[in-house]
């Protein structure tokens, strides 16, 4: 038995949650100040940890063992949305480093190696899940050369400004890396709702995300009678009525999708609006109903271009994220150890989020651990966790870690 430091774990957790803590929440935004703060924080925890740590050309921390392979990666993301909790993706850095740390003080693992990963801009601020979409090897630069965030600040800007840019990136190694390990809190209620303490995750639903503009005719708001009016904004409501009628035909209880953001032009109470952006995701863990929803969609635009004054057109924003199967070893390594310490208190579960592991489960076997969200609720200052679930989590975990680790070395002898 691997034993992690409770007291340890909660330390640290608590520290990352300062820099940026807003009420009971966090606001680190990808690369801003206090973002980079807060890496530059955790390169010294893992440092201390006896990690080769390092801020890499993209902005993601990473612990490199000192130890020689099989490695088993642990990670997940620091950055936050806007309005983000304290736990999302902090959780599971900080599970990588207590599992780093407590291998390393057991005689019988602390051979192993377990790097550690922050991924960068896991959220989004200005190109989603661009750290580990760097560290499999896709080609990143373009991305980053036409990135901005909300404020407009260029991607390419700020990574210099940080002193980043130009730097090595971290990068997936064929002969030391076997397997990637994503502890994360839930973001549903799913485990809470029926008493559970551990989500062994099987699949990762897939994403398509895309901007549907509508385009009509600005005037003015009180002159302009209601029978001959080109109005956008009225449109963009009446498209998504019918929109959550098809989908609904489409779906089944895990499919979701959510109208995220609208933008009406000019955005005046005394204008009719001439141009309305609508901002759609939707996901499912089937890729033929991705697909079947797509279609759909198209059919609606085209129907709706047929039989209105008001024009819509739509565009993709960035390319699908298809849905990803947790490797089945890793998971049962995962069971094993939630059951030894849970037992009947865990279930396997698909994840209704994107994380990074379904970008490196291109390149290597992946898995993913959940423990429950309380209220269901995440991406809000209010999301939480109880500290026990917190605390065993971290040790199922580490007693997974390490026997992934044992049964990779055993293998390699």
């Amino acid at each position: 038995m691997v034993n992690i430091n409770p007291t340890r774990l909660m330390a640290d957790l608590k520290h990352l949650r300062s820099f940026g803590a807003t009420g009971p929440g966090v606001v680190r935004l990808s690369l801003s100040p206090v973002d980079l703060a807060a890496r530059a924080w955790l390169v010294g925890r893992m440092t201390e940890a006896g990690l080769e740590a390092r801020i890499d050309g993209v902005g993601t921390v990473f612990g490199r063992s000192r130890n020689g392979g099989p490695a088993l990666l642990v990670g997940s993301h620091t950055d936050t949305q806007p309005t983000g909790g304290w736990l999302d993706g902090a959780l599971g850095v900080m599970y990588g480093l207590e599992i780093a740390r407590a291998l390393a003080e057991n005689e019988a693992t602390r051979h192993l190696a377990v790097d550690v990963a922050s991924w960068i801009d896991e959220e989004g601020t200005f190109s989603g899940l661009l750290g580990s979409r760097s560290f499999v090897g896709e080609a990143v630069d373009e991305a980053i050369r036409g990135a901005a965030n909300r404020q407009g600040e260029r991607l390419e800007d700020v990574l210099a400004a940080a002193g980043l840019a130009g730097r090595s990136r971290a990068h997936f190694e064929a002969g030391r890396h076997v397997a990637y390990f994503e502890p994360h809190i839930e973001q549903g209620g799913r485990l809470e709702a029926i008493g559970k303490s551990i989500g062994v995750v099987t699949t990762i639903v897939g994403m398509h995300e895309l901007r549907l503009r509508f385009t009509g005719q600005r005037n003015h708001a009180g002159t302009t009678p209601m029978a001959i009016r080109r109005d956008a904004g009225a449109a963009l409501v009446a498209f998504i009525a019918r929109m959550n009628e098809a989908f609904e035909q489409l779906a089944d209880a895990d499919t979701v999708w959510t109208v995220g953001r609208i933008d009406l032009d000019p955005g005046s109470m005394s204008v009719v609006p001439g141009a309305a952006d609508m901002y759609l995701q939707f996901r499912d863990a089937n890729p033929a109903r991705l697909q079947a929803m797509e279609q759909r969609l198209a059919e609606l635009v085209r129907d709706f271009n047929a039989h209105h004054a008001v024009s819509v057109e739509w565009q993709k924003i960035d390319e699908p994220i298809e849905p990803v199967s947790m490797d089945a070893a890793l998971a049962g390594h995962l069971a094993r150890a939630a059951e030894a310490l849970a037992p009947e208190q865990w279930l396997r579960m698909p994840s209704g989020a994107a994380h990074d592991a379904q970008v490196i489960a291109r390149r290597m076997p992946a898995c993913m651990m959940f423990v429950p969200s309380i209220g269901g609720v995440s991406h809000d200052f209010i999301e939480d966790t109880a500290e026990e679930h917190i605390v065993l989590g971290c040790q199922v975990a580490a007693t997974a870690a390490a026997s992934m680790l044992l049964e990779a070395a055993a293998q390699r002898a």
